[in-house]
């Protein structure tokens, strides 16, 4: 190939996460409503009717599509269907720094304002209920961090004899951190309380 073509297909290639085409895409907002004159941030319960993480504590969210002009517009969308509340009462979104899951998801978190509190009805397919918590509170309780050993298992076909080291190759191992907020009787934890922690984070 020629090297002028080489250089005009580089010029046009914009960078991203390499194989991010092939992720699947989500955004969630981070809800800040106004409770008893001070900031609360307010959380769902997913519905025990889910299939996926049914009864888990979460951020308003979900896949982006087509119709999402962005990520952005994907955490109102969603927020607005969950909790039954126009897109005029969601205001002040602004983003957070998104998360790549090693499992093949890259999220987009923001954080806005919801405005009205009491015109909130959850839709019961998706959110069992809601709550919300003290910003005060959270801004003077850390989580506790603890830790999950990440290990390497290639498939039995997995061809060792086409590298270096075969079967006693030293594969990188790492460990994630899993975030957990307690409040009350509830327990915030994994992506949601990782990003709560990243929001904290930057408003302090």
């Amino acid at each position: 190939m020629d090297a002028k073509v080489i250089q005009e297909k580089l010029k046009e290639h914009s960078s991203a996460i390499l194989g991010s085409e092939k992720f699947s895409k989500y955004a969630v907002l981070l809800p800040l409503v106004q409770k008893n004159n001070e900031t609360h941030v307010l959380f769902e319960v997913r519905s025990h009717k889910l299939r996926r993480q049914p009864g888990e504590i979460c951020f308003p969210g979900g896949r982006i599509d087509r119709r999402d002009e962005n990520d952005e517009a994907c955490a109102i969308r969603e927020t607005g269907e969950e909790l039954g509340i126009k897109h005029d009462q969601i205001s002040g979104v602004f983003p957070l720094d998104y998360v790549v899951s090693p499992f093949g998801m890259i999220v987009y978190p923001h954080a806005g304002f919801i405005h009205d509190i009491e015109s909130i009805t959850p839709n019961p397919p998706e959110v069992g209920e809601v709550f919300t918590v003290p910003l005060s509170y959270l801004l003077k309780t850390p989580p506790k961090v603890y830790h999950v050993d990440v290990k390497v298992k290639p498939e039995d076909n997995f061809p060792f004899d086409l590298i270096a080291g075969g079967q006693d190759y030293n594969w990188r191992t790492g460990k994630i951190d899993e975030y957990f907020y307690f409040y009350e009787d509830r327990v915030i934890w994994g992506l949601t309380a990782k990003i709560l922690a990243h929001f904290v984070d930057v408003i302090q």
